[in-house]
């Protein structure tokens, strides 16, 4: 049996990875993870191994450090992550490689789910959205039991744009969150929205000025602990109404593949524009 990491590496463990930036709250029993992929902020093959790793970390320790809430937020200025990597999907598509991108969608959906389910432990999950959350970013940020985002945030799904739909979880997050007909209009719209239309909805659940954002999730963890069985017993209750499963995420994924499949050249060129224009957004950010 492998031994389990004493609280005193704990600091060393969470620095371990090259596109995440990690550190426990002990005070608040609290886990921060900031995403910070080096090139386009996206769901690169590397920042994805990050997350997994980060992900069965908190599997295996959130119990014995005494952990009860998980945050994902991101380190890049004005973006939270722009989704799924598109350059990638491109090369795939064009050599017809059905399995890698298959790969792909199962790399994308094991560090969701993991999130989706607490990391099999008693830990509440919040996202923290303070800038643009597109694509599988939107989806990560629906993930958790908390949405707290700041008013300049934008979220939205627009692979519609390039006739593609967002297939690591989009549709079954918005239809536990709203309905299945509302999922369907905010998918098939390609809307990018801001927090406070999506606060409206009841997306976001908790929405602060700009630079608010790190005080809001300390005082919701204040509030939840004053009435913790409360708020827990409360979560189980939705998780057992309205589950997810991962065999729902894997067949959603596989469906996402034949159709990426089938895209055309007119497509891919779309979505060749859409990464052309992210990276001049982050240049300019920069």
């Amino acid at each position: 049996m492998n031994a389990q990491p004493s609280i005193a590496n704990v600091d060393f463990i969470s620095r371990n990875f090259d596109q995440l930036a990690t550190h426990l709250d002990r005070k608040y029993e609290t886990a921060w993870c900031y995403m910070q992929p080096t090139a386009r902020p996206c769901f690169s093959t590397q920042l994805l191994k990050d997350l997994i790793g980060w992900c069965r970390f908190m599997e295996q320790n959130a119990d014995q450090l005494g952990l009860r809430y998980h945050v994902i937020a991101s380190n890049i200025s004005g973006v939270y992550n722009f989704g799924g990597d598109l350059e990638l999907f491109g090369r795939h598509v064009a050599q017809g490689d059905r399995e890698g991108l298959r790969q792909y969608g199962i790399a994308c959906i094991d560090p969701l789910f993991a999130n989706i389910r607490h990391f099999s432990q008693d830990v509440t999950t919040l996202s923290l959205v303070q800038g643009d959350a597109l694509g599988g970013g939107f989806e990560t940020a629906l993930s958790s039991d908390i949405l707290i985002a700041e008013r300049q945030a934008r979220m939205g799904f627009p692979e519609v744009l390039f006739n593609l739909f967002p297939g690591m979880g989009a549709y079954s997050l918005l239809a536990r969150r709203l309905d299945a007909k509302r999922a369907e209009q905010i998918i098939l719209s390609g809307k990018i929205y801001t927090a406070e239309e999506l606060h409206a909805m009841g997306l976001v659940d908790i929405l602060v000025d700009d630079g608010e954002g790190e005080a809001a999730v300390y005082d919701y963890i204040k509030r939840e602990n004053r009435a913790r069985n409360g708020f827990r017993g409360l979560r189980k209750v939705r998780d057992y109404m309205n589950p997810i499963t991962y065999q729902e995420l894997l067949d959603i994924v596989d469906i996402w593949v034949d159709t990426a499949m089938q895209l055309d050249r007119r497509d891919l060129r779309m979505m060749e524009r859409l990464v052309t224009r992210q990276h001049q957004q982050v240049g300019a950010a920069a």
